[in-house]
């Protein structure tokens, strides 16, 4: 505002012009300034709105910044669960009727949260972050083969719940199939990208008597350790190799 009221008329008018010959989705007004009835022409008949604020500019941009980076940030709806274990955030995929909901059920009766089940809606913040949260009007709804939808919060209470979540780990809920290899050691990784990012996934077949909760516990507390720089897997595995090789000499 300063700059165009320094300008003759005819020079502040035409950079009005130029700036509203862009495809401007909108314009702030910061610090409560008052608006030329010139600039608001120009502004309808480009057909761009003008809001005015009272907070400085650097104010409005440090609330506006993150707001708009997650209104535009990459999103996708994944058929999965999400729960938060020991502040892991768990992403359970598999077929329908694996068990998703009933394995993400029996953590928060141990005292887990739930972010979201059946339909995970994700988005990608920044380069490596993806955030996992459920439809608002889900609201931490359940269903339950043979029971029907159950209200989750109402059951065990808001401390069951959270509103989102960052996904860190992929646990992939299968059938157990014979003919197929499944990890043992878990020294080979493995890994799926989601909006283009890679996060580690453990696939876990399932097959009667498994306790598929206490299996999802320790794979949160083992990426916890793994955070830290302790992988269990490359130790046993090293002290393996060093005990054959002082047996060989």
């Amino acid at each position: 505002m300063t700059y165009l009221a320094a300008l003759p008329d005819a020079a502040a008018y035409g950079r009005l012009a130029t700036l509203f010959s862009f495809d401007v989705p909108a314009v702030f007004v910061t610090k409560g300034q008052q608006v030329s009835e010139r600039f608001l022409e120009e502004a309808h008949s480009a057909g761009v709105p003008v809001l005015r604020c009272s907070v400085s500019t650097n104010e409005f941009y440090r609330h506006m910044k993150p707001f708009l980076q997650l209104m535009t940030a990459p999103t996708t709806a994944l058929h999965a669960s999400l729960a938060d274990v020991y502040g892991v955030g768990l992403l359970f995929v598999g077929d329908s009727g694996v068990g998703k909901s009933e394995c993400v059920l029996d953590l928060v009766e141990r005292g887990h949260r739930l972010v979201a089940d059946d339909l995970v809606l994700v988005s990608k913040q920044g380069n490596d972050v993806l955030i996992g949260r459920g439809h608002e009007l889900q609201n931490h709804h359940m269903e339950i083969r043979g029971i029907g939808i159950i209200d989750v919060p109402a059951l065990f209470g808001v401390r069951a719940i959270r509103r989102q979540k960052r996904i860190e780990v992929i646990v992939s809920l299968d059938i157990w199939d014979k003919s197929r290899e499944y990890s043992r050691t878990g020294i080979a990784d493995e890994y799926e990208d989601i909006l283009g990012v890679s996060l580690p996934k453990v696939t876990v077949p399932l097959n009667p008597g498994k306790n598929i909760t206490v299996i999802s516990e320790v794979v949160a507390m083992n990426y916890l350790l793994r955070f830290t720089g302790v992988n269990s897997a490359q130790i046993f595995d090293e002290k393996l190799k060093q005990s054959l090789e002082q047996d060989y000499e």
